[in-house]
């Protein structure tokens, strides 16, 4: 799965941290995972048309950056994940 974490929120993150993942469709399920990857960019850099602010006007706008997990447990045989679910995946940073 893709979760997009604030810029302010990985400093500390680390491929190979775990993630303990809540999925809103199904409440009861307690998915445990790990970060595989953290993208080199914010999804605005890789977007075909990014937005362009050509006011001249700045503000300072927090990006979003993708972030790969990979579930490692909890996930039953035959219950599917669709695309576009909300998940709150809780990364366990290590020291």
């Amino acid at each position: 799965m893709t979760a997009n974490f604030k810029e302010s929120q990985l400093d500390r993150m680390r491929s190979g941290d775990k993630v303990d993942i809540e999925v809103d469709a199904y409440p009861s399920m307690k998915l445990h995972g790990h970060v595989d990857s953290i993208q080199l960019g914010s999804g605005s850099r890789f977007s075909a048309f990014p937005a362009e602010n050509a006011t001249g006007n700045f503000v300072k706008i927090v990006q979003r950056v993708p972030v790969k997990i990979v579930i490692d447990d909890g996930l039953k045989p035959g219950t599917s994940l669709p695309l576009g679910l909300s998940v709150v995946p809780t990364v366990m940073l290590r020291h």
